[in-house]
């Protein structure tokens, strides 16, 4: 067959959640199926060399203005001039009128749920193009696939979609996540973005469900507790907005303890989560989490949430947290920061629990559900 996949940010800079999960299944199809024709859509940007072009795989792309430019006309043409068998669209959405099978994969529908507006403007319009969009997608669309039980319960009771519609494909760990580096890599990379010997990691923004003004308020009442603290570093978050919320708290004297590195490209994220003491995971909501096993494959213990998807996901290898309740969240911080045997017990639970995720077991998977389609 003639396989399209739809990734459309793959080939921007700064590469989020999706953005990785649709690059590592491309890269792992590339090496395992060798009959299958592979052609990668994507939206022109600077990271052309993500991709390795093979006998298997093309890699097209087009220039577009917006994310409707993109996916409802540009990505027609590109599918039409392919002659393309089957599409798959990884990013939530698709275009509308389609006249082949296609698989779209819906990682989350919070957009359909509630929409706050507190978010970055390009995140609330993102959210309304979804909540029109993603109903009308997913009953048209052939098959869909998860990232989760969690989500796929929330897809069949809110989209109305029959059971055997709806399919889940865990995500998986790169092997990068799996290095282990000498302390010397360590300290260079520290120096490179101004971090300390010890440091707790949390990987803050502006969406609501990321938790960040409750992890603000949990570290402070952790600062408040201890003469010694444990710096908190926000990687790709603005110091104003944390200023902000401290002056509420009457905490401004607190800002010396926050570290502000800005974004870490992707290849530099397990070093990332290895110089660091402890990963900070407390989201309201998600759908999968991948975060959570990044920072186990690299050997440092988690603090996450117990709703949506995160115990299933964690299982016993996280301290769980109510994310809502802040003293409890600082005093998880404040037990794992003192007692090494406690620490110890969540990387060892964790270095196990990463090995029932794969991103070979999960291209093997997509790659069973393609060849159903011949």
């Amino acid at each position: 067959m003639r396989i399209g996949i739809e990734a459309q940010r793959i080939l921007r800079l700064k590469k989020h959640g999706m953005d990785v999960v649709a690059l590592e299944l491309i890269k792992n199809l590339q090496q395992i199926d060798k009959t299958n024709r592979y052609f990668v859509f994507a939206r022109q940007d600077k990271d052309e060399f993500v991709i390795k072009k093979s006998d298997n795989l093309e890699l097209k792309k087009s220039p577009s203005l917006t994310y409707f430019d993109w996916e409802q006309i540009k990505l027609k043409k590109l599918i039409k001039s392919n002659d393309i068998d089957l599409l798959h669209c990884t990013a939530n959405t698709a275009p509308l009128k389609l006249h082949l099978p296609f698989i779209v994969t819906i990682h989350d529908i919070i957009y359909l749920e509630k929409i706050e507006f507190k978010g970055t403007t390009y995140q609330n319009v993102g959210n309304l193009y979804r909540r029109f969009i993603v109903p009308k997608i997913a009953n048209r669309a052939d098959l869909i696939l998860t990232v989760s039980n969690f989500e796929r319960e929330n897809i069949i009771e809110n989209l109305k979609i029959s059971e055997n519609k709806v399919r889940v494909l865990y995500n998986g760990v790169s092997d990068v996540f799996n290095n282990r580096y000498s302390e010397d890599q360590l300290n260079e990379f520290r120096k490179e973005y101004n971090l300390p010997k010890n440091y707790i990691m949390f990987l803050g923004n502006t969406a609501p469900k990321k938790n960040t003004p409750n992890v603000i308020r949990a570290y402070t009442e952790y600062c408040n507790s201890e003469k010694a603290v444990v710096p908190l570093v926000l990687l790709d978050y603005k110091r104003e907005l944390v200023e902000k919320y401290l002056v509420e708290l009457r905490g401004q004297h607190l800002i010396k303890n926050f570290i502000f590195p800005g974004y870490v490209p992707h290849r530099q994220m397990a070093l990332m989560y290895c110089a660091s003491s402890l990963f900070l995971y407390p989201s309201l909501r998600e759908s999968f989490g991948l975060p959570i096993l990044e920072a186990m494959a690299c050997g440092t213990p988690v603090i996450t949430s117990n709703t949506s998807c995160m115990p299933e996901i964690a299982g016993d290898a996280a301290k769980q947290i109510d994310p809502l309740n802040y003293y409890e969240m600082a005093e998880a911080i404040k037990g794992l920061l003192q007692s090494n045997s406690c620490r110890n017990v969540y990387v060892e639970k964790g270095l196990e629990r990463v090995k029932k995720f794969t991103w070979t077991a999960s291209a093997e998977t997509l790659l069973n559900i393609y060849n159903s389609f011949q």
